[in-house]
């Protein structure tokens, strides 16, 4: 830490403790060089995650936008709330377990498509549908196709 009297790098750390607001630790200081003292604050810094979009145009990570993807597929279906919510919960572990600060929806998309698919297939076909932007009758087939095989 620099010190901001004499400019020099060498400091020690006298105290220690939490800030009033608990969100920061403050540090007592004192410089090697010229021995004044000063009080330093560390907060953690958080950087929101962000999703890169298909057009390569990014904003923040919003849980209600796969919540009402996943509604949407699954409405009048015979998937409860609490399954919805148990996915949601899911998908954004996986998402926030990732080392990166920035997702492609291709992730994510794919992460909703793997759970839809393991707790209601029709649902996961819908979802599918509009994720995969199906082109025509025949791309839908293909995928259904690929669920008939297994």
């Amino acid at each position: 830490m620099k010190c901001p009297f004499c400019g020099k790098i060498d400091t020690k750390v006298i105290d220690s403790r939490p800030a009033d607001d608990n969100s920061s630790i403050r540090r007592r200081r004192q410089c090697e060089g010229c021995g004044k003292r000063f009080t330093t604050y560390e907060k953690l810094e958080t950087m929101p995650l962000m999703v890169i979009k298909k057009d390569d145009t990014r904003e923040a990570y919003d849980r209600s936008k796969i919540e009402a993807g996943i509604l949407h597929s699954c409405h009048k279906r015979p998937v409860s709330p609490q399954q919805i919510g148990v996915m949601i919960d899911e998908i954004e572990n996986q998402i926030f377990a990732r080392e990166e600060r920035e997702v492609p929806t291709s992730v994510i998309g794919e992460l909703v498509m793997s759970k839809l698919k393991e707790v209601d297939e029709v649902a996961y076909v819908r979802f599918a549908s509009v994720y995969r932007e199906f082109k025509d009758v025949n791309t839908f087939m293909e995928e259904l196709g690929k669920l008939l095989k297994k």
